[in-house]
């Protein structure tokens, strides 16, 4: 597909260092053909005027309402539960960070934005803003105060359905955002720091965003470059028709404040949410029941793969979908139901979005060949499916000698029962690391205390197992391992170093 285009810029540089002698003398059809491959200086601009979106505020404004969810000091999220670099950079602005009392003894008023939905009194906002609430009220455009009924909320999707007690109110109505695009105009209407009804614009920055701070993966955020503050969290994005395509939910900083950098939950994701806490009072998601991470240059050069697109399955539990369907560890998940998955954080949103108990079909390259599986979609499980094991540092508790270095530097001890029962290892795989060659360590991050469960797609339970799988490694030669550290167990690509 690219191939023309660099043909014709090709063209167009060997016309530019042709002597203007020469080129007076080229035919009428190169003549032409190079004419083409420059900008016409006079073209027109693609994009002329700038939108005024008073009559899109105007219309859509009185359906937009402020939400204050009073919490009692027992019912603050304690700061340790925040995941990692969450606080650094990722702040949910809808109420108080964790740990952080706006009232006495850790309690106080969450303020944050809502819309409603229907004439009937249902309200959308975030699940972050009402969290712990012992009272929900909602203030309309017309500054009538409601003691709203959370109907129901999902921590994951981030999304919360109120109900207020009134009728014929003016409402939204929901778009598509599986239909944006990277350069589309949106809107935001909220109450940044309590200033109601506060109107922002801009663009759709990107589109199907992960957030690994947020610990929201089946989300696939909108990224926007809307000024979103404190408060905006639970307010409508807005697509240039009026139509809500996402809810506005996090920012990016380093300071707590707007840096060009919003997200907003996609209302397609929303509304489905909505529809199901309505009937059910949750929201069930689909689930593979498989820990899955990128695809890395060397990780696809070890494994001979032409590319590094799809999602490496690094570990399949007992009893899930993916087992009775007969994926294995080291599998590239490259397709889920015809759609390709690019990046492992492609996944989980796409295999969420489907009801347990459907079918499906799942493309993974094996061994270099690519294979179609079968199989029935699982529901997620109270720890999102996700609950991998391994060990956690240090070297006590080998039995045996270490086994002789081999051609990666690497030093492995057998395991004894005790140490594998405390690491959560089974007796069929499972190494320890006694020493590690520095420039192995420097190069793909593995140390000692490391556990090894697998030399590519080959088990290894003792480090004669080890050491015999590696034995045909060479200097420079990239191999996988599956290593398990700290609770989690992940691919390694290790490349043997030169001497």
């Amino acid at each position: 597909m690219n191939r023309p285009i660099r043909s014709i810029a090709l063209l167009g540089v060997l016309a530019a260092a042709l002597p203007a002698a020469c080129t007076a003398q080229q035919s009428p059809t190169v003549a032409a053909a190079a004419s083409q491959a420059v900008t016409p200086p006079t073209a027109a601009p693609i994009v002329t005027g700038l939108p005024d979106f008073t009559r899109l505020v105007e219309r859509v404004g009185p359906a937009v309402v402020n939400i204050s969810a009073e919490i009692a000091p027992a019912q603050r999220n304690p700061r340790s539960q925040m995941p990692p670099g969450f606080e650094e950079f990722f702040r949910q602005f809808g109420m108080p960070m964790p740990g952080m009392p706006d009232g006495p003894g850790g309690g106080g008023t969450s303020l944050g934005s809502g819309f409603i939905i229907s004439d009937d009194g249902y309200v959308l906002t975030n699940h972050h803003v009402i969290s712990g609430a012992d009272k929900v009220t909602v203030t309309t455009s017309d500054r009538r105060e409601f003691s709203a009924e959370v109907v129901g909320s999902d921590e994951q999707y981030d999304v919360a359905l109120l109900k207020i007690d009134a009728d014929n109110l003016r409402w939204l109505r929901a778009g598509q955002s599986s239909g944006l695009q990277p350069g589309q105009w949106v809107v935001a209407i909220g109450s940044p720091f309590g200033l109601d009804h506060s109107v922002t614009a801009g663009i759709v920055s990107a589109v199907g965003r992960s957030n690994p701070y947020a610990g929201q993966q089946y989300v696939p955020f909108i990224q926007t470059d809307v000024a979103i503050n404190r408060g905006n969290s639970g307010g409508p994005l807005l697509n240039t028709s009026g139509e809500v395509v996402g809810i506005n939910s996090q920012i990016f900083s380093n300071s707590g404040g707007y840096m060009g950098v919003s997200f907003a939950i996609p209302i397609d994701l929303a509304m489905n949410a909505v529809e199901q806490i309505k009937e059910t009072g949750e929201v069930r998601r689909g689930m593979l029941g498989v820990n899955i991470q990128p695809v890395s240059p060397d990780m696809a050069r070890a494994m001979g793969l032409s590319d590094s697109r799809g999602a490496i399955v690094s570990n399949v539990q007992p009893g899930s979908a993916a087992e009775k369907a007969g994926i294995r560890r080291m599998d590239v998940i490259r397709a889920f139901n015809g759609t390709r998955i690019n990046d492992a954080s492609d996944l989980p949103p796409i295999v969420g979005a489907v009801a347990p108990g459907s079918k499906a079909t799942v493309q993974v390259l094996r061994d270099g060949k690519e294979v179609s599986l079968d199989l029935v979609v699982g529901a997620e499980s109270a720890q999102g499916g996700t609950a991998a094991r391994g060990a956690q540092g240090g070297s006590g508790g080998a039995a045996t000698a270490p086994a002789g270095t081999n051609a990666l530097g690497i030093t492995a001890r057998d395991l004894d029962t005790a140490t594998r029962q405390r690491l959560g290892i089974e007796a069929r795989e499972g190494v320890l690391l006694e020493q590690v060659d520095p420039r192995v360590t420097r190069e793909s991050g593995l140390r000692p205390g490391d556990v090894v469960l697998q030399v590519g797609r080959d088990s290894v339970a003792s480090a004669a197992d080890f050491n015999r799988a590696l034995a045909g490694v060479k200097d420079g030669e990239t191999v996988m391992l599956l290593v398990s550290r700290g609770g989690t167990t992940q691919f390694v690509a290790v490349t043997a170093p030169a001497g």
